[in-house]
Order: C-alpha cells, then structure tokens, then sequence
C-alpha cells in the first residue's frame, strides 16, 4: 500500500504542480508582453495561463492529502523532514490563493478591459507584473524546496 500511496503522491505532484509551476511563470512575461503592445490576443494568452493556474491548483490539492496519507501508512508523519514540508506546502497553497492568483485575475481583467494596456498604466501595471512575477518566484522556490526535503529527507531512518 505504501507504494501505491507513495506512487500516487509522486505523480500528482508531478502533473498538478508542474504546470501551475510554469504557467504562473509564464504569465508576467505575457503581461509585459500584453502591456508593450507586442502580444497578438494577449487576453486570450493570459487567460489561459490564469485558468491553467486556478484549475491545476485545484487538482494539487490531492498532493498534500496524498502526501499525509503516504506519511502515515510509512510512520513517518511526525519526523522533522516531513512537517516541514508539510508546513512549507500550506505556505506556498497560502502564497498561490492569496496572491499569484488573484494578481492573474487582476491584470487580465485589465488586459480583457483594454486589449492593449499601453503606455498609459504604464508604471502601475508594471509593477504590479514585478510583483507577481516575484511572488511566483517565491512559490516555485517553495515547491523546489518541498521537492528538495522529499529527496533527501534529513533526520529520517531512511535518508541519505
């Protein structure tokens, strides 16, 4: 059961995260790309980025779950290793639901509002593309460092 379980979690984390890791990344340069004026249909680029954010996300919510269940059908729930990626995953959920996707959600309604945002909202939507590409950044940092402490498990019985 173990390796089902463990099978399962690997191969969730791997289709579920993988694309929220790179369409979030690829959504600040289409932005910019939408607001210098050089995207053909950057409203529909954008929104299919955002939606393969928002519905990926939702699927990732099983690699947690699966991640527990694994951990404790192995006895390994309370080792150091795993309640801090258990912790380092609610904060990179938090950082997801709470900022990349609602700033998605906000820089394509004003692309959808204006096609080609231009020179006029200049800084502001430039910063607000710095801002969510930093805080993709720090998501995706989260989920190498998750990935990272899964491999080598430090403190484990069965670690490296």
């Amino acid at each position: 059961m173990n390796a089902v379980l463990l099978a399962l979690h690997v191969l969730v984390a791997i289709v579920a995260i993988g694309p929220i890791c790179v369409a979030a990344s690829m959504f600040p340069a289409e932005a910019r790309r939408a607001l210098d004026g050089g995207a053909t249909d950057p409203a529909t680029r954008l929104a299919v980025l955002s939606r393969i954010s928002r519905v990926y996300a939702g699927v990732g919510i099983a690699v947690p779950v699966l991640g527990m269940m694994t951990a404790a059908s192995m006895g390994v729930l309370s080792q150091a290793w795993v309640v801090v990626s258990m912790g380092l995953t609610l904060v990179a959920a938090l950082v997801l639901a709470f900022a990349v996707l609602p700033r998605q959600q906000s820089l394509l309604a004003d692309v959808t509002a204006q096609p080609t945002i231009g020179s006029g909202a200049g800084a502001t939507a430039r910063d607000e593309i710095r801002r969510l590409a930093m805080v993709t950044g720090v998501f995706n940092l989260l989920w190498a460092t998750v990935t990272v402490l899964m491999i080598v498990r430090p403190g484990s019985t069965t670690g490296v």
